[in-house]
């Protein structure tokens, strides 16, 4: 299965439950693409030791998963890519496309 999961939001319990969601379906075997939006794109500066997503996010980074960014939501935020690809609606929209189930948190 190809999953999509849309990320709108820096709240760190529900960005944790979306990598775990994430991380779990690649350990099953599926492909996955994420893309943040909104404040989703602070996704790598959230520092909670309760929801410790920086340790999910090195899980991602081993994985053919890329973590795909609204470009135009990193620039309002002064975002750098990093971590997070810079991308674009056009890209959200294939991701969609190209995807069996997508789920939005936020």
């Amino acid at each position: 299965m190809r999953l999509a999961i849309i990320l709108n939001t820096n709240d760190h319990e529900t960005a944790w439950n979306a990598l775990r969601l994430g991380a779990a379906a690649i350990d099953a075997g599926h492909k996955v693409s994420v893309f943040l939006l909104g404040s989703g794109v602070e996704i790598d500066s959230i520092k909670d030791e309760q929801f410790n997503v920086g340790v999910l996010l090195q899980r991602f980074a081993g994985t053919k998963t890329s973590l795909l960014g609204c470009g135009t939501c990193m620039q309002i935020r002064r975002r750098e890519a990093g971590a997070i690809t810079k991308s674009s609606l056009a890209d959200l929209i294939r991701i969609i496309e190209d995807s069996d189930k997508v789920v939005t948190f936020g």
